[in-house]
């Protein structure tokens, strides 16, 4: 006899608590396989394909597309038949490469003696599950125990007491369907009734318009930028460098054969030279501990605009690795970036973050920090400008660098030393020589 069993929205990792089901890749009716991927999410850091641990008949599923649903909420239940119920029907492959949950539990096997003697072995099902639809009952008074999240988000978006509620399902059970109705009840238009015309002065102001939703990655970035501005004092110093040079010396490196080097990859190379010598830039504040943590280690973030918005991918390890390996590093996250495929860890984790905002025609910026961390370098687009070079002027290749600092971890003379180091190693690559 087949066994149903409820496969819940998996722990993604990196404090993730819930994601958006984009597109669903099987149907109730389908046969799926264990690990098949069944659903497509978003979560405020990635794009992920869900497998499933159990092969087997897709019974039900529990979310439409563009529904959120929280971590351990149900996504679909299998019907599993008898030769793959018991202990092994499910590989517990959940998430590969996500921080994968445990295993699933174990179903309780309940052992009886049959009238010969001899031992009996029936596997407990699963309870049964809630559809995405149902609540608990409603007490008169005191909390409401609401089974699914999804309706408690949903009354609590829209400023309604459950407690205030009937329900139309089984039992008096809130249905989803019931806060539905309840909100457009409550946003229906009033009764229009004849009173005298306000003065225009008196009029408020329109307040209608194209709403988008914050949630997602652009909700990821609006919190975390938020949160940064709320608790770093940061300070921004710029200066302008002749990256004549460093073109020169780039063409030269690519012009010798092999893999080209991106110009991505030797300000990367600069950057990790610098905070070798500025290590307070490579750190962050513990606010509770009250003290200032510096890192042995260069995890370097970079801006990547995307078509769901901008993200950071981090390149791990940036201070061991040449500029071949930083290039090759460099493509990878931003295709991956481009096509939504990048996994939580591969956004998470950043100690520096380096942000190429030329690439949008524009020479300055004051960017925000990508809290905790504690410094960021923009980059400004290279063009041709009037320069004094060697006594004379001369059109050369000049570049705005400007660099943002949370200001509890060093003063302005570190921060000057950083920005001083890294222009002097863009005008004059040479001086890298002596860190390699």
């Amino acid at each position: 006899m087949a066994q149903v069993l409820e496969f819940k929205l998996p722990d993604l990792g990196e404090g993730l608590t819930e994601a958006e089901i984009v597109r669903w890749l099987v149907r109730v009716g389908d046969v799926v396989a264990i690990d098949q991927p069944v659903v497509e999410v978003e979560t405020a850091k990635a794009m992920v394909e869900i497998p499933c641990p159990y092969g087997g008949v897709v019974t039900a599923r529990f979310g439409e597309e563009g529904t959120e649903l929280p971590v351990g909420a149900p996504l679909l239940t299998v019907a599993v038949g008898p030769a793959t119920a018991g202990e092994d029907a499910g590989s517990g492959n959940v998430l590969v490469g996500y921080g994968t949950s445990e295993a699933p539990a174990r179903r309780r096997r309940v052992r009886a003696t049959g009238a010969n003697g001899r031992v009996k072995q029936a596997v407990e099902a699963p309870p049964a599950p809630v559809p995405e639809s149902a609540t608990a009952p409603v007490p008169a008074e005191g909390p409401v125990p609401v089974i699914s999240p999804l309706v408690r988000r949903l009354a609590r978006d829209g400023g309604l007491d459950l407690r205030e509620l009937s329900g139309s399902g089984p039992e008096g059970l809130i249905l989803r369907a019931d806060v539905e109705n309840a909100l457009r009840a409550k946003d229906a238009p009033a009764p229009v009734t004849a009173e005298p015309a306000a003065p225009a002065s008196a009029a408020a102001p329109a307040r209608d318009g194209l709403r988008v939703p914050l949630k997602g990655v652009r909700g990821a970035v609006a919190d975390k930028l938020s949160r940064s501005r709320r608790e770093i004092p940061d300070a921004t110093c710029w200066v302008d460098a002749d990256a004549t040079e460093l073109m020169r010396a780039r063409a030269a490196m690519n012009a010798a054969g092999g893999p080209k080097i991106s110009l991505l990859a030797l300000l990367a190379r600069i950057c990790t030279a610098a905070l070798a010598r500025h290590p307070e830039l490579n750190s962050y504040v513990d606010t509770e501990a009250r003290e200032v943590v510096q890192l042995d280690r260069v995890h370097v973030g970079f801006a990547a605009q995307t078509e769901r918005g901008l993200v950071v991918p981090v390149v791990r390890d940036a201070h061991t690795r040449d500029a071949e390996s930083l290039t090759a590093e460099f493509a990878r996250l931003t295709e991956a970036a481009r096509t939504g495929t990048l996994t939580p860890g591969e956004l998470t984790g950043g100690t520096f973050t380096l942000n190429n905002y030329g690439v949008f025609g524009v020479d300055g910026s004051t960017p925000i920090i990508n809290h905790p961390e504690a410094a960021m370098l923009g980059v400004g687009r290279i063009v041709p400008k009037p320069w004094v070079h060697e006594g004379e002027l001369a059109v050369r290749q000049v570049v705005q660098l400007s660099l943002t600092f949370d200001h509890r971890v060093c003063d302005g003379g570190t921060a000057g030393g950083f920005l001083r180091y890294v222009a002097d190693c863009v005008e004059q690559p040479a001086v890298l020589l002596r860190t390699l």
